[in-house]
This record gives C-alpha cells, sequence and structure tokens, in this order.
C-alpha cells in the first residue's frame, strides 16, 4: 500500500523531525509502536493510582435561565473530581419518544466491540479550526464562483456537508482553561500541538484514527480549537451513538497516549494548518501585534505553532513529548474542565453516562492559570505599517480596557461599540464615507479569546480605506477622535441602552437553533467564565444601566492607550524595514509625532456632522404567530404554493406551521433587461448593484441592528435580493429598498470610490489556490464567462456617463421571481407584491430575453488538464480539483443520484482527509453539487 511504501521510505525531512523528537535509527512501525506503549504504560499506571473516583457530588436541575421558547432541560451537575457538567435533554432529538433505554444501551455497546473489532485504520487526526479569519477572507474572493463552494478552503472540519437529516443529531463539547498563554516560551505553539496530539489514540483506543472513525461512520464530524485560555473540542453524532462517541472522547482527558511517532506526522499537520494562513493578512497583521509586544507578556508568542517551532525546540535540548506530557497533567484536570452534552434521552441517563465516562478524569483544583503582566502591551505613540499580500488599506486602531468579565450584565463595551461602529447618518462611518475617505467601519471587542482575555479587553476598530483615506490617516484618526470628544460631551444615553436590551431580549426569545456541536462548544466556553446560571443568557442580556461605568470606559480611548496599524502595498521601498520572524512579514515601526498626539487627546471642535444616532424604527414589538390565529387550518404541503404567475412576476408562498417563529424570509431574483449581454454590461450591471448597495446603506444598517437583515447581490446577470429577519417591520424596509432603486443614479464621487474598490476586488481575485481553481474549472465549463482579465480591461475605460446612460436600459424590462416563506399569511405575501409593482411599474422581461446558464457537456472519457501556476507567487499551498461529470437523471431519479452522490462523499470524506493530512501534510476537501441539470462530483485537495 502507499502509505506502507511511505513509512518504510522516509524522506531526509522526516529523519530531522523523527530525530527531533527522540526516533534516532530506522526500525519498523511494530517496534515504534511497542516502543511508545510500554513509555505510555508507566504514566497510565501512575495516573490510575491517583484519586479518581468521582461520582455526583452536586445538581441542579433549575438554575439554568433559558428562553420560555426553549423546550430543552438542563442540568448542571458537578463530580467529585471538580468537573462540571451541563447536561441537556433535547426532546426534539427522539421527537416520537426515546426507545427503550436497556435496547438502546445494550445496542451501542454491541456497536462498540464490533468497531474495535473492525476498525484498522491506525492513523487519524483532530479538525482544527483557528482559522477564522482566513475564512472571512474566502468568501470576499470568491464572487466568481457559484454559491455554495466559496466557504470550502479552511474549512477542516469532516463530516458535515452531507445529506441533510429530518432527525437532529446529539452532541458534547469539552472546554479546558488552558490555551496559548501557557505556552513555554522554549516550546511556542505547544497548546495548540496537545490539542491535536490527544485526538491520536489513548490506553482504551490505541487506533489512532478509531475517534474520528467512529464518529464518520455514525453520521458525525469533530473540532477543536486553541484559544489563549482555552482549549475546547466537540463533535455531534447520530443519536443513538452518542455513548459510544462519550466513551472515545472521554479518554482524550484520561489516558491519551501521546506517541512519539504519532507526534511525527502531526507536526506536519500543524505545520500545513499554518502554512494555510501563511498568505492572510488578518493573521500576518495579528501576529505583528503579538510580535511587538512587550517583552515577557502573554500575547508575545506564536501560538499557531509550526514545525521550525516545535522542532527547533526539540534541536536545543527539549524534550517535547515530556513538554506536552508536562503542560497535560498541570492543566487536564476536572477542575480546569468544563463539559456540555446533548441528547435526546432523559437528563438521568445522560447524568449516568457522564459520571460513569467521566469519573476517571483526574482530580484537580478549581484554580484557572493567572498571568503576571507589567506595564502597557504595546508601547504607545508608534505606527506599524506592515506590507500586504493583497491590494487592501486598513486602518486598524485598538485601545487596552481591563478585563470586563464581571461586568458582563453592563455591557458597557457593547454600548461603546454599538456608537463607535454605527453606520446610520451623524456617524463616523457615514462621515468619513461622504468625503471619499474609507469604504467601511467596524468597532468592538473581538469574539476571540485573545480579545476578550483575564489579562485585558482589546477594543478595534478597523477602517478600510480609499487610496485617498491611506494619504490622510492621521487627519482619520482625527475624526475618531472628535467623534469620541462628542461621546463624552453627549454622557451616555439610557435609551440607546434600552434599545440595545430590548432587541437583546428579543433575540433570547426567539433565538434560532445552532449546530448542536457549535452550541455546546458555546456553552461549554461560556461555563469557563460565567455562572451557571447565565450560561445562555449571558450573550444577549442588557440587564444593568450603568452610566458611570461607560464613562469610567471612555477614559482609557486616548492617543497614549492607542496602537496604530496600517495594512497596505507599499507605494515605495523603505530602508527601514523589519521582519517579524514566524510569517516572514515586512513592517516599519514609526513614531507618531507628539503635536498629532495633542491635539487628538482634546480635539478642539467636533464636526457638526457627527452626532448621535436617531431611534431605530425597524425595532418590532408585534410578535404573534400567524398559524396561531387563523380561523381554519393552515394548507399543509411540504412544498411552497404558487400565488401569483403573470408576465412581470412569479410568487411562491409558504406558511410556517412548524417552527412558529415571527421571522420570514423573502428571496427576489430579478432579472435584468440585457445585464450580462456583453462584458462591458455585466460590468455595469455589477457597478450598479454596488453603487445601489451604497447608497441604501444607512437604512440597511439600521434594519440589520433590529435583526431585519438585507442582502444585494449579483448573480449571473440576476439582481438577487433578500429580505429576512423579525417579520413585523419587513414590507416597510423592502418599500424603501425599492423607491430607493427605481430611481437612483450614481454620483461622480461616490462612483469614483466604488469602481476603485471594484478595481481592487479584480486584482485581489483568485489569490487563494481553491479559489483559483474553482476559477479556472468554470471558466472550462460555463458557455457565458467573462475572465477577470476582460473585466480589468473594460473597467478601465468606464466612465460615469456610460453608467448612468445604461441604467435606465437596465430597468426597463424585468422578471421579478420570488419566494416568501416563514410568520406571512398569504395576503402579507400578495401585499409584497403589491409594493413591487407599485414601485415598479415597468414592462416584464419576455422569456426569450431572459439570460441563463449554460454548462458545456463533456465529450465520453474525456481526459482534460489545466496545469496553471498560483497567482501569488509567495503561496506556498496547492490544489488539485478533480471534475467528474454525470449524465442527469429526471424527476425523483435525480434525487436518488444525488443522494448516491452525497453517500459517497460521507464514505471517502474523512479516510481521504486523513490520508492527505497526515501522509502528505495536505487538507482534502471533498463535495458536490449540480450545475444546470449535469450533476458535476468534485473532489479537491
Amino acid at each position: 500500500m502507499l502509505e506502507d511504501y511511505i513509512e518504510n521510505q522516509p524522506s531526509p525531512s522526516m529523519f530531522k523531525i523523527a530525530a527531533a523528537f527522540g526516533v534516532f535509527q530506522r526500525v519498523s512501525p511494530s517496534f515504534q509502536k511497542h516502543r511508545s506503549f510500554e513509555i505510555t504504560f508507566s504514566l497510565q499506571t501512575q495516573r490510575k493510582r491517583e484519586a479518581m473516583v468521582a461520582p455526583c457530588v452536586s445538581r441542579s436541575d433549575d438554575v439554568v435561565i433559558k428562553s420560555p421558547n426553549d423546550k430543552r432541560l438542563y442540568r448542571v451537575i458537578e463530580l467529585e473530581n471538580g468537573l462540571c457538567a451541563l447536561i441537556v435533554h433535547d426532546p426534539e432529538i427522539y421527537p416520537d419518544g426515546v426507545p427503550d433505554e436497556a435496547r438502546t444501551v445494550e445496542d451501542i455497546e454491541n456497536d462498540d466491540g464490533e468497531e474495535e473489532d473492525d476498525d484498522d485504520a491506525d492513523d487519524g487526526g483532530d479538525d482544527d479550526d483557528d482559522d477564522e479569519e482566513q475564512e472571512e477572507e474566502e468568501e470576499e474572493e470568491d464572487e466568481e464562483m457559484e454559491g455554495g463552494e466559496e466557504d470550502c478552503e479552511g474549512e477542516e472540519e469532516k463530516g458535515k456537508g452531507g445529506a441533510s437529516s429530518q432527525t437532529k443529531k446529539a452532541a458534547a463539547a469539552m472546554c479546558v482553561a488552558m490555551g496559548s498563554f501557557s505556552d513555554p516560551a522554549e516550546a511556542q505553539g505547544l497548546a495548540h500541538f496537545l490539542e491535536h496530539m490527544l485526538f491520536m489514540g489513548s490506553e482504551e483506543f490505541p487506533d489512532e484514527n478509531e475517534y474520528d472513525s467512529y464518529l464518520s461512520k455514525h453520521g458525525g464530524s469533530s473540532n477543536a480549537y486553541t484559544e489563549a485560555e482555552h482549549t475546547c473540542y466537540h463533535f455531534e453524532v447520530k443519536r443513538e451513538f452518542l455513548k459510544g462517541a462519550l466513551r472515545r472522547f472521554s479518554q482524550f482527558f484520561v489516558s491519551p497516549l501521546v506517541k512519539s511517532e504519532a507526534m511525527e506526522r502531526e507536526v506536519l499537520a500543524v505545520d500545513s494548518e499554518f502554512n494555510q494562513v501563511l498568505q492572510s493578512d488578518a493573521c500576518r497583521l495579528q501576529q505583528l501585534q503579538c510580535h511587538t509586544s512587550g517583552p515577557g507578556h502573554p500575547f508575545n508568542r506564536f501560538s499557531w505553532g509550526n514545525k521550525k517551532s516545535l522542532v527547533d525546540a526539540m534541536e536545543k535540548g527539549i524534550n517535547l513529548r515530556e513538554h506536552i506530557l508536562k503542560l497535560y497533567r498541570d492543566y487536564y484536570h476536572g477542575g480546569l474542565m468544563k463539559l456540555v452534552v446533548i441528547g435526546g434521552e432523559p437528563l438521568d441517563v445522560l447524568e449516568s453516562w457522564v459520571t460513569e465516562l467521566f469519573a476517571k478524569v483526574r482530580k484537580g483544583p478549581q484554580t484557572k492559570p493567572k498571568f503576571q503582566v507589567e506595564g502597557p502591551i504595546w508601547k504607545a505613540g508608534l505606527l506599524y505599517r506592515l506590507e500586504a499580500v493583497k491590494d487592501v488599506n486598513i486602518l486598524d486602531l485598538t485601545w487596552t480596557l481591563p478585563c470586563l468579565h464581571q461586568d458582563y450584565l453592563k455591557k458597557s463595551e457593547d454600548y461603546l461599540s454599538h456608537l463607535l461602529g454605527h453606520e446610520g447618518k451623524g456617524s463616523l462611518h457615514s462621515f468619513l464615507k461622504v468625503r471619499g475617505l474609507a469604504t467601511s467601519l467596524s468597532a468592538g471587542v473581538g469574539d476571540e479569546g485573545m480579545h476578550r482575555s483575564s489579562i485585558a479587553y482589546i477594543f478595534g476598530m478597523s477602517i478600510h480605506l480609499t487610496d485617498s483615506g491611506l494619504e490622510k490617516i492621521f487627519d482619520i484618526i482625527g475624526f475618531v477622535y472628535q467623534y469620541l470628544k462628542l461621546l463624552r460631551e453627549v454622557l451616555p444615553q439610557q435609551w440607546i441602552f434600552k434599545e440595545l436590551q430590548d432587541i437583546g431580549n428579543m433575540e433570547f426569545r426567539f433565538a434560532e437553533e445552532q449546530p448542536q456541536d457549535d452550541y455546546a462548544a458555546e456553552l461549554a466556553e461560556n461555563l469557563l467564565v460565567f455562572p451557571a446560571e447565565n450560561v445562555i443568557y449571558c450573550d444577549y442580556v442588557y440587564k444593568i444601566w450603568d452610566d458611570e461605568a461607560i464613562k469610567r470606559l471612555l477614559h482609557f480611548f486616548t492617543p497614549e492607550n492607542m496602537r496604530v496599524d496600517v495594512v497596505s502595498k507599499p507605494s515605495v521601498k523603505s530602508q527601514d524595514l523589519q521582519c517579524e520572524p514566524w510569517f516572514g512579514s515586512s513592517y516599519i515601526e514609526e513614531a507618531i509625532p507628539p503635536s498629532l498626539i495633542e491635539i487628538w487627546r482634546d480635539p478642539p471642535e467636533v464636526d457638526v456632522s457627527l452626532h448621535m444616532p436617531s431611534k431605530n424604527e425597524f425595532v418590532p414589538s408585534d410578535f404573534s404567530i400567524r398559524a396561531d390565529n387563523l380561523d381554519h387550518d393552515p394548507v399543509s404541503s411540504s412544498f411552497p404554493r404558487c400565488i401569483i404567475d403573470e408576465p412581470l412576476m412569479k410568487f411562491w408562498y409558504k406558511l410556517d406551521s412548524t417552527f412558529k417563529v415571527p421571522r420570514a424570509n423573502t428571496y427576489f431574483r430579478v432579472n435584468l433587461k440585457g445585464g450580462y449581454a456583453s462584458v462591458k454590461s455585466f460590468l455595469m450591471t455589477e457597478l450598479f448593484i454596488l453603487l445601489l448597495k451604497d447608497e441604501l446603506n444607512e437604512i440597511i444598517y439600521q434594519a440589520s441592528v433590529a435583526k431585519l437583515e438585507t442582502s444585494i447581490s449579483l448573480v449571473s446577470d440576476k439582481l438577487e435580493l433578500k429580505v429576512y429577519g423579525f417579520n413585523e417591520k419587513l414590507p416597510a424596509l423592502l418599500s424603501k429598498v425599492l423607491m430607493v432603486a427605481k430611481s437612483f443614479l450614481p454620483t461622480d464621487d461616490r462612483f469614483k470610490v466604488i469602481k476603485e474598490d471594484l478595481e481592487r476586488n479584480l486584482k485581489n481575485a483568485n489569490m487563494k489556490p481553491l479559489s483559483h481553481s474553482s476559477y479556472l474549472r468554470l471558466q472550462v465549463l460555463c458557455k457565458s464567462f467573462y475572465n477577470v482579465e476582460e473585466k480589468q480591461c473594460a473597467l478601465s475605460d468606464l466612465s460615469l456617463a456610460d453608467l448612468n446612460a445604461f441604467i435606465p436600459e437596465l430597468r426597463s424590462q424585468l422578471y421579478i421571481e420570488a419566494l416568501c416563506h416563514g410568520n406571512l399569511l398569504e395576503e402579507e405575501a400578495i401585499n409584497l407584491s403589491n409594493i413591487i409593482r407599485n414601485n415598479l411599474s415597468i414592462q416584464p422581461l419576455p422569456v426569450n430575453m431572459r439570460h441563463e446558464e449554460h454548462v458545456i457537456c463533456l465529450p465520453c472519457s474525456a481526459n482534460l488538464v489545466r496545469d496553471v501556476n498560483v497567482k501569488n507567487k509567495s503561496e506556498t499551498n496547492s490544489v488539485v480539483e478533480l471534475y467528474f461529470q454525470i449524465e442527469p437523471e429526471v424527476g425523483l431519479d435525480s434525487i436518488k443520484l444525488k443522494a448516491l452522490a452525497d453517500l459517497f462523499d460521507e464514505i471517502v470524506e474523512e479516510p481521504l482527509f486523513n490520508q492527505l493530512r497526515l501522509f502528505f501534510g495536505g487538507f482534502s476537501f471533498c463535495y458536490w453539487f449540480f450545475v444546470s441539470r449535469r450533476l458535476g462530483n468534485m473532489l479537491t485537495f
């Protein structure tokens, strides 16, 4: 087999890594396994002698505050070993009732035995989701791709994305109060490496791939991530296999093997994860901020870890395995663990499983690690210019606040982020946009552990600048301090807090369910920080109005407490370039003139255009459920009904009588006349939609604060409008949007800004290998496809006069297809169609003038290959994308074919992922999709 060949023919680099971990000669695989087992046995024997009997010592069923609409039952227990567990009974997992308990447990135990006997896989690993910033960047890059592909890169989670099921899954999560802040300085990234190693087999389940293989075979998935002060492991699985999964999961925290030969391979997986984010500007900035923090500060470290940081530690004489085991012994005990289990079984049954399986976790004190900090995180009065990978202009301002864990009922920092990040009239965002200095602004304390640590809260403001704004960064910072002065002068406003409180309570009351494993992980994280009674409510609650607390926080927003970072492509190479050692990023450190700091400290005036926001007209008050108030039973159908079918529009409608929440979803796909006729017309259509979104931004933003969302995008030549959220104010928002859209013509100043932004996006297109490979595939398959280079060439010659002459023709004939679903009566859906008619008095677009996508039918036995270099010359990652085209079926047969493709995906994904990640240092992503009646089967790695 290929893996046997690789194992017996190690590369020179593998010899270097093996030497680093103490394997100094070629030995047979069986000898290596025997050797590591003997090492591990002494550790487990020692652990067994410790006090590990841990029955439940406390229990409470009525402590957790939950939404009145939450049907789940919650129980908090504490084991004698100090482990705190939140047990959740979800009645919807077994909607028809739990099967006979004894029979279910017997089936599970039999299944466990079969799995142990039959499973011959011996290599595997966890799925780490530390690269969220990279995923966000992927979404921006994939505008050229069809929907559904853009979120694949960077997604390391296995088992998801297959055929959906009507049956909810069970899940569990464990958070341990130890993260990258606890890395020893001589072995950076060790906490992350330890997270990986726990997946590599245990005393009870020694096969390395046993855990992931079990989950994959039973419709499950796993994930893990290492934060600054905690590490979280979570999984989901088909309901009847929860105990079997928990049995394997619990051994992570009881008897991990940490085998030397597994370490040799897993360090490559850690290094591969690092390489995935190596070209991410967001990750580079984060590491620069760590690198330039004070020496000895917990921030001053390399939390990702890679082959260099881990192997180099060994070359300096450090026994890495002993360091991992010490980290495990010091922190992986019951006192620092929070467990969440979500299942359909009764609470008593779930509790019995927890006490049985987690009783052997070592006992320990409930004392979290504390970190000694002296002085500020960063030096004051400095500006850092980081050389960007992409063509971007970003100004990042950062202020250090005290730890606010205890003030979660006040949420003073959220009050300030609401105002500093506001996008309505009078806001800082609106002020900078009107002056052509910025295209977007966001502000607040990030969700990452480093931003919400026990050391400090980090309040950030990120401003995406125009080219003009890049030349005026000091002026922009001055405007920021003008707005801060306004906040001090106006004093905290209780009505704003009340508005946020109402929205928070509304969200809590009608909270939408998350995937079970994400929910478990969120609850486990919250248990580490907040009291058990508020483990759910803490994210929503605005309970205590404290204007003095807001005033105190405002005292920290000073230039002396501010860090300034600018991320952009340098126009001129400087002689003062420095290099961040881990990412290899180039940066310059500059001193900010003291005269500017003096002005910022107390601006002489506040521009009259800056003012507080107005009251939000989109906050709903009517939460009645339409399906509950009908005099007759609603028309029961699994599918939407067509209620309007006219030359101008076709409306589909379905009343929600299942979930019964006061939300609705309305989707409108608008065929535009001539929007795809040529590359020039396509670009003008795209510019029109971007400018329309820009014009609507203040309205859309206010609605989004009230949880009524709007999405406007271009799909081929079609304008796709989505309005969804709490339904009471949905008609009013739709009316406002269409009122602007029907007559809007852009101005010269906004045209220049948006055109510049589009030019920048085209430059940045296909920078990541995965998005590039998908782009190349579509370039071959789609009969009508405009290349990025064509667009760039055509865009440079476009003028405002061209666009304004094109827009009336674009709007002259339309065809609209809509779907209305949710808490709307049929007459309310018809009223939405009337809003469209009243605002868009236009002629219908004939069928023969509507653009349709066509995919090329590949000839039988086609063997087509495209080999293209990556766009970013510094990119170290590669992609191989295999595309198989299957003849389509019709009717019910097409559904069967799709189901078979999904099933095949479920079967092959985990072993493919395992092989590529561990033996070749890569990641595999396998997914399937329909393209214009032809089923495309794709394997990407």
